[in-house]
């Protein structure tokens, strides 16, 4: 029994063939846990998006395929931070202690959301999660208190965002908690949305809690102490029983680097209806009311880069199409004035779409026969488009106190 402990400990941190499906994939092994007597190893797929991470029976497991073991410097120095900084440790324990002031120490005012650089590689560690009307998968880790993570479904309340182990607290919450829309000022709403605008100084609890709740779907970006250098704008559908969360996105109150957008995201039930796309146009509306361009905070995820790509090129596609014609001329500086894109932004998305040609000493924009086709299909489709009439806003202004985090 020791030597068989000791073999399965010694797999943790290598690549092995494991079935999935009808495929024999390559995956990392994590983490390991006994559940229901069972051993089970949590494993990353080779090329994968980690949104796909999952536990496996330990029979899934092909070892006779080989095992392929890390070298033993990075296994050490993987080890270390795994004690250190909150990662699975060998034994398959996946709990996570949190020191407030280390992890204040951290925390950037400006710039990236991202507090933890190693967050991204801990295990994912709720199984369900029970928000308003849908029971939704989480993605990615989330540090939720260690109670939580034993619990077969958690309960989230979809207007305080606050989260319960039981449906017994969680009922008991809602019989007293009389708000129906996000605690802001709601500062856009059409036939199908709102936009709520949340100071993360004013309302910390409710942002720290969106936060928690976005890093299950969000890889890359989160944020859990340092809520304050940020506002949030909120986009809600409503109904007879209040303002319902889709999406959100983030912005810095002062970002030296111009961004308009730190962290983004339409929440999983309510993906691929196009109001990812909703979001940025409304961040773009902002941007135009401040007389600025702006660009969203580097790196984008895999879903996020391809709604920001789409965006583009059908914004910039329509404005060469209707503003400018077939025989017009423009530059660079012109469509970025228009759209309040960066000229970074707006050449990199054009030389995807093979609109750039250089001759004679210049660049030229070509409609391509293939763009011109997927902008008139697209035109048929009205997608939903910020109405800046509607929008009532006038861009804050902030005291240096009002930057700076406080506990």
């Amino acid at each position: 029994m020791a030597e068989k402990a000791n073999e399965e400990e010694r797999l943790i941190g290598c690549i092995v063939y494991v079935k999935r499906d009808n495929e024999e994939l390559k995956a990392e092994l994590l983490s390991e846990r006994i559940q229901d007597g069972q051993l089970k190893f949590y494993v990353h797929y080779e090329g994968f998006n980690k949104r796909l991470d999952e536990w496996v029976d330990e029979s899934r497991l092909l070892l006779e395929k080989g095992v392929e073991r890390k070298r033993k410097a990075a296994a050490d120095g993987d080890e270390a931070k795994s004690k250190t900084e909150g990662e699975p440790s060998a034994d398959g324990d996946t709990s996570v202690v949190f020191d407030s002031q280390k992890e204040i120490s951290r925390l950037r005012n400006s710039g990236s959301m991202t507090q933890n650089p190693n967050e991204v590689h801990r295990v994912r560690n709720l199984n369900k999660v029970i928000f308003g009307e849908y029971e939704i998968e989480p993605w990615y880790f989330s540090p939720y208190p260690i109670e939580f993570i034993e619990e077969d479904e958690i309960y989230i309340c979809e207007f305080s965002l606050q989260y319960f182990s039981s449906k017994y607290q969680f009922q008991r919450f809602r019989k007293n908690y009389c708000m129906r829309h996000p605690p802001g000022n709601e500062i856009y709403r059409d036939e199908k949305f709102s936009f709520f605008e949340v100071d993360g100084r004013q309302q910390r609890t409710w942002c720290r809690n969106l936060s928690l709740f976005s890093k299950l779907f969000l890889d890359h970006k989160t944020v859990y102490y340092d809520v304050d250098p940020f506002l949030f704008y909120c986009m809600t559908i409503r109904d007879e029983y209040g303002h319902h969360l889709v999406g959100y996105f983030s912005k810095e109150k002062d970002s030296a680097e111009g961004y308009n957008v730190a962290c983004i995201l339409s929440l999983p039930p309510y993906q691929r209806f196009g109001f990812g796309k909703v979001l940025i146009d409304f961040s773009y509306n902002l941007s135009k009311k401040e007389n600025k361009v702006g660009s969203p905070e580097k790196p984008l995820s895999d879903l996020g880069l391809i709604s920001y790509r789409s965006y583009w090129r059908d914004i910039l596609v329509e404005y060469l199409m209707e503003k400018v014609g077939q025989n017009g001329t423009t530059t660079i500086e012109e469509l970025s004035s228009a759209t309040a894109f960066t000229t970074q932004d707006i050449l990199g998305t054009l030389q995807a779409l093979g609109m750039l040609k250089y001759n004679v000493g210049q660049y030229i924009v070509c409609l391509t026969d293939a763009v011109v086709k997927t902008y008139n299909e697209r035109k048929k489709k009205k997608l939903h488009r910020i109405d800046p009439t509607k929008l009532l806003w006038k861009p804050p202004v902030f005291t240096a106190a009002q930057l700076r985090f406080n506990m």
